[in-house]
């Protein structure tokens, strides 16, 4: 048994996610002397971490319905 968020918690856990490691980057940034790459590269690792959870399909975004899911036969 895979354990899987349902849609709305899925996105409430990456907009959560997305929110404190954004503070984390700023903060670190202003505290110290990251270079451009540095936080480039931090933030692509931030970002792999998410899409791999949803390739696995842990995470089930629905992106808060902005977007069409299902498709309808016409």
């Amino acid at each position: 048994m895979k354990f899987q968020l349902n849609p709305l918690a899925s996105d409430i856990l990456i907009s959560i996610y997305a929110v404190v490691t954004l503070y984390f980057r700023f903060k670190l940034e202003n505290s110290s002397e990251v270079s451009f790459l540095n936080s480039v590269v931090m933030g692509a690792s931030f970002i792999v971490i998410i899409w791999a959870l949803i390739k696995l399909k842990i995470l089930n975004p629905n992106w808060f319905g902005l977007f069409n899911t299902k498709k309808h036969k016409s």
